[in-house]
């Protein structure tokens, strides 16, 4: 969720959070149960068959304890193609009670989970044992008919996580978990996501690599001796085109410029323009992003998602009224030039939360479907060359 600057970022956590709270209030399935569901009507069996062959995936990322995908699906007309769930790495027994009970909705009002580890502990805990245990539930959830998206470690460029700016160990970990997937789990695919590298190297975290170190050495790629925006944001950690099925990138609209916190309008352009390395708003110069659609969508032929997205409205405060923020930005996201001219991006996830951000130490209404008047212009303004989930389309993405 970072943009130009380095803010605290905790509603990952929150996310953690809220599903262990509700994976302890609902009973989850048991192993067989979840072996032994129906099969929905239209399944995915192999990751090949999980980018649609034309437009994008819609998902969402929910609040599951206030709003169940049930709801949320009948709230928006439309079942999701993907869900998104986000947990700590490895993960606990109520961490794997969570991921069935995800599951469970995801085959009932969905199509596919987009899960994200996060290895809380550092990078030193993505063990043999941890994976062996991810991949097992993976292949069960697959099994049941429901595919996955893992989201590794995301934004690991930036300082403030704990598997943050370790170019080696992360690329090691991540290729670790993705040869187990690859090799156990068919079903399910591997996404790498950068944090938008605006405000690059983002110094000031907990985490920020240290000068005299492999890490600053290998981060360095104009090799002047500092880190600054003129170093690549993304190259250094990437794990390889054979490791990688998805890359992803989550872009917001926080505001113009930091401190965040005032409602404003969107620049013109501004998804677009993040996306391919080429925006130089929010109070900085960007001009030294790369390009990540081109170089990684394009170039390397990776379907694009942005797995995270959404427009700040601040219902504490004055400025430009809610509809008019949202409807400005989802008009970008939901172009329709998008699939003539973003044709890579496969995957858009709507954040829908309302919540307190540490960010302005205050509340975030970054829904859509909450209020009528939002929610009516939202679905009406949804375009055609979105895919839902199989009971609507009824033929596997890749067809």
């Amino acid at each position: 969720m970072k943009e130009s600057s380095l803010v605290a970022v905790v509603f990952v956590a929150a996310l953690a959070l809220g599903g262990g709270t509700l994976a302890a209030q609902i009973t989850s399935p048991s192993d067989e149960e979840v072996q032994a569901a129906p099969l929905p009507s239209c399944t995915v069996l192999d990751r090949s068959e999980l980018v649609p062959g034309t437009g994008a995936l819609y998902g969402v990322n929910l609040d599951w304890e206030d709003k169940p995908l049930a709801d949320y699906a009948e709230r928006l007309g439309h079942r999701p193609a993907v869900s998104v769930s986000f947990t700590g790495f490895p993960y606990d027994e109520r961490g794997h009670d969570y991921l069935r009970m995800a599951a469970e909705q995801i085959r009932s009002d969905g199509q596919m989970m987009l899960l994200t580890l996060e290895p809380e502990g550092g990078l030193a805990e993505v063990t043999d044992d941890a994976v062996q245990e991810l991949v097992a539930d993976l292949a069960a959830i697959n099994d049941s008919g429901v595919p996955v998206v893992v989201r590794f470690a995301h934004e690991m460029n930036g300082s403030w996580y704990a598997w943050g700016q370790q170019p080696t160990a992360y690329v090691k970990a991540y290729r670790r978990v993705a040869a187990a997937v690859h090799e156990q789990a068919p079903g399910s695919a591997m996404m790498w996501a950068p944090n938008y590298g605006g405000g690059y190297p983002f110094s000031g975290g907990q985490h920020e690599a240290e000068p005299a170190t492999a890490d600053f050495a290998a981060l360095d790629t104009d090799r002047d001796g500092a880190l600054t925006m003129a170093d690549d944001a993304y190259a250094p950690y990437y794990p390889g085109d054979d490791a990688v099925d998805w890359v992803g990138m989550s872009l917001y609209h926080w505001g113009d410029q930091h401190p965040w916190g005032e409602n404003e309008l969107p620049e013109p352009g501004k998804f677009a323009a993040q996306l391919t390395g080429t925006y130089d708003g929010a109070g900085g110069d960007d001009s030294a992003v790369p390009d990540f659609y081109t170089e990684y969508g394009e170039r390397r032929g990776k379907p694009v998602a942005v797995p995270e997205t959404a427009a700040l409205y601040n219902p504490a405060v004055g400025g430009a009224e809610e509809l008019a923020i949202k409807q400005a930005w989802w008009g970008q996201v939901f172009d329709e030039s998008i699939p003539r001219d973003l044709p890579q991006l496969k995957m858009i996830n709507w954040f829908e939360w309302d919540k307190h951000e540490t960010e302005i130490d205050g509340p975030v209404d970054w829904t859509t479907t909450n209020t009528a008047a939002v929610r009516d212009a939202f679905t009406a303004d949804l375009p055609d060359w979105l895919r839902w989930g199989f009971e609507e389309n009824c033929t596997p993405p890749g067809s």
